[in-house]
C-alpha cells in the first residue's frame, strides 16, 4: 500500500519523517523523493543487512539518517540524534519481503535454511532455540496465540516427539513435521506451515507485546498535525494498534451524572481511518503477501 501510505502521511517538503521499519527501503525512497534538502528522513531497522541495503538504495539522498536499532526505542533514538519532534511516521509491521526472500535467514517454509528468523542478528534467541527447548505446552500456546492455528496441540506434540531423536535444525525439516500434524482436509487454504512459522517468528522477535506502548510513544513525539501510519498483517497487531488509537482519542469515561471530568482521559488526536484501508485488488494480484495488510492512520492535535 505504497501510494496509500504516502498520501496519508501528507508529506511537507521541509518536514522530518521516520520510517520505523526500513526493510527494503521502498517506502523510504518515496518519502525522501518528496523532501527538499531542508527535509529529513530517519530510517530505522534492527536488521543490519536491511540498513546496508537501504544505504545503497538511497545513496543519492544526503538527508537520510540511518539508525540500526529497534523502532520500539523511538524516544531514545530521537534524543541521540538531537531531534525533538517529527512530522510523520510510517510503521510497516511484520517481516519484510527483503527478509523473506533472503533464504538463509530462515523465515520461509519454502526454502531450505537453518532455523533462525531473527530480524536482529545480534540477539541470541532464534527459532532453533524455541523449537528445540520450549515445552510442548508453551509451543502450543504460542502457535495458537500468534498463529491462530487450530491444530497447535498436534503440531507442538509432534515437534517434541521428533526432537527426542535429534534437534530440528532446518526450515524444511520443521515444515514437514507441521505438514504431517495437520489433517488433509485442512490443507486447502495455503501452505500448512504458514501459521506456525508466523507464530515462531513473532515469538523470536517479540513483535506483539511492546506494540501498544510503541504506538503511544510514536504519537508522543509527533508535532501538531503530524501523522502515524501503521500497516499490520496480523489480527493481534491490528488489535494493539486499534486499542492504542482508541485510548489516545481519549473519550471521557466518567459517569454522566458527574458535574465535571475526573478521569483525565484527554484526547491527543484523532483517527483518520475509521475503517482500515485495505490493499487494492490490483495490488493483491501482483503481491499476494499484501492480502492480509491493513493500514490505520492517526493524526495528533
Amino acid at each position: 500500500m505504497l501510494n496509500e501510505c504516502i498520501e496519508n502521511l501528507s508529506i511537507k517538503d521541509d518536514g522530518i519523517y521516520v520510517d520505523g521499519t526500513l526493510g527494503g527501503a521502498g517506502h523510504s525512497l518515496e518519502i525522501v523523493k518528496k523532501l527538499s534538502p531542508k527535509g529529513k528522513l530517519i530510517g530505522i531497522d534492527k536488521d543490519t543487512n536491511a540498513i546496508d541495503f537501504a544505504k545503497q538504495k538511497l545513496e543519492n539522498y544526503k538527508n537520510v539518517i540511518f539508525v540500526n536499532d529497534n523502532h520500539d526505542n523511538i524516544k531514545e533514538i530521537l534524543q541521540k540524534i538531537n531531534v525533538d519532534e517529527i512530522d510523520g511516521i510510517l510503521l510497516d509491521l511484520g517481516v519484510s519481503s527483503y527478509q523473506i526472500d533472503e533464504a538463509k535467514r530462515g523465515f520461509s517454509y519454502m526454502k531450505e535454511a537453518p532455523l533462525d528468523m531473527r530480524m536482529d542478528l545480534s540477539q541470541s534467541l532464534d527459532a532453533k532455540e524455541i523449537v528445540n527447548t520450549y515445552s510442548e505446552k508453551k509451543l502450543s500456546e504460542i502457535i495458537y496465540k500468534y498463529g491462530e492455528e487450530r491444530f497447535a496441540n498436534s503440531i507442538a506434540k509432534n515437534i517434541c516427539i521428533y526432537r527426542k531423536d535429534k534437534p530440528i535444525e532446518t526450515t524444511i525439516e520443521l515444515a514437514k513435521i507441521i505438514e504431517k500434524s495437520i489433517p488433509a482436509f485442512a490443507k486447502k487454504d495455503g501452505h500448512p506451515a504458514k501459521k506456525t512459522f508466523q507464530a515462531i517468528r513473532i515469538e523470536v522477535n517479540a513483535e506483539i507485546e511492546p506494540l501498544y506502548n510503541t504506538i503511544k510513544d510514536y504519537i508522543s513525539v509527533l508535532k501538531s498535525k503530524g501523522r502515524l501510519c501503521v500497516i499490520s498483517f496480523h489480527s493481534l497487531e491490528d488489535r494493539a494498534v486499534k486499542l492504542a488509537f482508541s485510548d489516545l482519542v481519549g473519550k471521557c469515561t466518567c459517569p454522566s451524572d458527574l458535574p465535571y471530568c475526573i478521569c483525565n482521559n484527554k484526547s491527543v488526536g484523532k483517527v483518520i481511518t475509521k475503517k482500515p484501508i485495505l490493499p487494492s485488488k490490483e495490488e493483491m494480484e501482483v503481491n499476494s503477501r499484501s492480502r492480509s495488510a491493513k493500514l490505520r492512520v492517526f493524526e495528533k492535535y
